[in-house]
């Protein structure tokens, strides 16, 4: 009973040790993620989510409306965003602006806000916004709606479709810078 109970330990313990971080600073061109993520990434079955461009159009469709962003190639590397959240008739956000990728991250800057910066999750097939943003974003907002925790799926992987996106009045909201 000992011995099986010490191999095993001995066992968990060495599995650790390999799931362990190496100690060092890790490789600036190493893939994030854990050994079974990066497995999967190489062995095709989990998109590697740093070359997966976020430029398209993302919508999600509800009971109080539509949600939708939009994303375009920007200058320098970085990219250029619309998004409305409707939460009823009277209620939605919408904003424009500039976005950059950080790994698994889209920051987006608000244009024409005091200052709206949200650090969206991006993981290839959705853009999530997290669940508390700053008050500085409120002003994109009609009543008592706010962008918290609002998620895009994505519906269209190319500049075109986001290109035609319209909001909820029939105005373009990805269009020209």
């Amino acid at each position: 009973m000992r011995r099986t109970s010490l191999a095993a330990l001995l066992l968990l313990a060495a599995c650790q040790r390999d799931a362990a971080p190496s100690g060092g600073v890790a490789d600036a061109g190493a893939p994030s993620g854990s050994g079974l993520e990066r497995a999967a990434i190489a062995a095709g079955v989990v998109a590697d989510v740093s070359r997966v461009s976020p430029v398209g159009l993302y919508q999600r469709r509800h009971e109080a409306g539509r949600d939708l962003l939009c994303v375009l190639p920007g200058k320098n590397g970085e990219f250029r965003f619309g998004a409305e959240a409707i939460f009823g008739a009277q209620e939605r956000c919408r904003g424009h602006g500039s976005a950059r990728r950080t790994g698994d991250k889209l920051i987006l800057s608000f244009a024409r806000s005091d200052r709206c910066i949200i650090v969206a999750q991006y993981d290839g097939d959705q853009i999530a916004l997290p669940g508390v943003v700053d008050l500085k974003c409120a002003d994109l907002c009609e009543g008592r709606g706010s962008l918290e925790g609002v998620s895009f799926p994505r519906i269209a992987a190319d500049a075109g479709a986001a290109l035609k996106a319209r909001d909820r009045d029939g105005e373009v909201i990805c269009g020209s810078e």
